[in-house]
């Protein structure tokens, strides 16, 4: 049976709130000894004279939903986790908040950041999702993922 396909994206900023209530629900799962957590915050860069205000994250959803869950797959089949928790933003991200939430946990911490690593740098690198960084001087640019 063929794992169900999980809904990553967030409308707007991820809050402190669902990180800590998304922490907490793991307390039960005693077989958990580590856990890996990665935040994506909107950085006020300068860019063409002027402060990056925001990002507004669009995707193409159901290809983003599917490059996810092969992602996800992959990372289950090589890394002994328990779980794996990722959550992007969609929408308009303020600087200083959060927009990406990626969160794996295993018995032993090392498969957990490992995972994370490579869960982070595939989500960057493979996920059809792009940020317009909305610039105070009234001017936009695509951002890059480096």
């Amino acid at each position: 049976m063929q794992a169900k396909i999980k809904n990553i994206f967030v409308e707007g900023a991820i809050s402190p709130a669902k990180i800590a209530d998304s922490i907490s629900h793991h307390q039960q799962k005693t077989d958990i000894g580590g856990h890996s957590i990665f935040l994506g915050q909107v950085r006020a860069d300068v860019i063409n004279g002027g402060v990056v205000q925001a990002i507004d994250y669009t995707a193409y959803t159901d290809m983003a939903l599917d490059t996810a869950h092969r992602i996800r797959e992959d990372i289950f089949a090589k890394y002994e986790l328990t779980c794996m928790h990722i959550y992007h933003s969609l929408g308009r991200v303020n600087t200083g908040e959060i927009s990406l939430f990626v969160f794996t946990s295993s018995k032993h911490r090392k498969a957990a950041i490992l995972a994370c690593e490579e869960l982070v740098e595939r989500i960057k690198k493979e996920l059809p999702v792009w940020g317009k960084e909305i610039i105070d001087n009234q001017s936009s640019v695509w951002k890059e993922n480096h």
